[in-house]
């Protein structure tokens, strides 16, 4: 990921991580795994559920997010959506660096 998260940066835009998980857990698996931008807790599900992407139940496990990407311009409008069901599916990064570059 690192590669890309420099592309978009190189194009202008930041990457934000948001997860319906503490702040405390996030920084620590931050730290691990060395991520390089800001994750944010979204622990109440507030975000998830403004952006359509809350599961109501996942394997057991109540409010979670959808793993999902959005691109949202500077006026806040959303340029690109993805988001799954499939809690384990990787999304395609190609289409998130599309969608930047016509913002350039």
């Amino acid at each position: 990921m690192g590669s890309v998260a420099g592309e978009i940066k190189s194009l202008g835009a930041d990457l934000v991580g948001i997860a319906v998980t503490a702040t405390f857990s996030q920084m620590a698996f931050a730290q691990h795994i060395g991520i390089g931008f800001p994750l944010l807790s979204d622990w109440d599900g507030t975000i998830s559920a403004a952006f359509g992407v809350r599961y109501e139940e996942w394997k057991g496990h109540v409010g979670l997010a959808k793993r999902s990407i959005f691109v949202i311009d500077g006026a806040g409008t959303v340029r690109y959506a993805w988001s799954t069901e499939n809690a384990e599916e990787l999304p395609l990064l190609d289409p998130v660096i599309q969608a930047l570059r016509s913002l350039a």
